[in-house]
């Protein structure tokens, strides 16, 4: 029998005999657990307050996580969230390891039918830093690259008219990890004005 012989390099070999690595990844992954579940509370208070419909109202907050997106560790929080075959209304925060937290809508089907138009006409008229997905093909992609999101006022109306799915996303580097909170909380409230105004 001619096994193969695993080689590390020496970086991957100081990293698998550092247990602290792990342990330091766990409790962070663990402190944003906390923080969306505090923060989940207060956009229930929110919604419950705004003029969203009632079936999205009804929607409780739900809190996921992972070990690979595009190779890397994340935590999302989905509220309010309807997802059904064809019709999806969601609010994204979403921590992606090493690079951002981001706050999304995603709208399709008749949750997009119902919003589209003020949404669009809200964003036209407002001076903003939203991007938008310009991805027709995949409404499940989170990163921002420039084949998924572009700045809003880059879309002409050909394109606007054309959306299969809207996605309105904002992100903040980790390196500002101290105004996360209050970066989720702004946008939160700034996409719930959006749908409701």
């Amino acid at each position: 029998m001619n096994a193969t012989k695993i080689k590390l390099s020496a970086t991957e070999l100081d990293l698998v005999t550092n247990a602290d690595v792990l342990l330091t990844k766990n409790t962070i992954i663990g402190k944003v657990i906390t923080a969306f579940g505090a923060l989940a509370n207060d956009m229930e208070i929110a919604v419950t307050a705004s003029h969203l419909p009632q079936t999205i109202k009804a929607s409780t907050p739900k809190i996921a996580r992972g070990e690979n997106y595009m190779g890397l560790p994340w935590v999302m929080l989905d509220y309010p969230r309807v997802f059904a075959k064809q019709d999806v209304f969601a609010i994204r925060t979403f921590f992606w390891w090493g690079n951002c937290v981001s706050v999304t809508l995603q709208l399709s089907g008749m949750y997009q039918q119902q919003f589209q138009a003020q949404l669009l006409e809200q964003l036209s008229t407002n001076d903003n830093e939203w991007l938008f997905c310009c991805n027709t093909q995949d409404a499940w992609q989170h990163h921002f690259e420039a084949s998924n999101y572009k700045p809003f006022s880059q879309f002409n109306e050909q394109e606007l008219a054309q959306l299969p799915f809207i996605k309105l996303a904002k992100k903040i580097p980790l390196q500002e990890w101290d105004n996360i909170n209050d970066f989720i909380t702004v946008t939160f409230k700034s996409l719930l004005q959006l749908l409701t105004t």
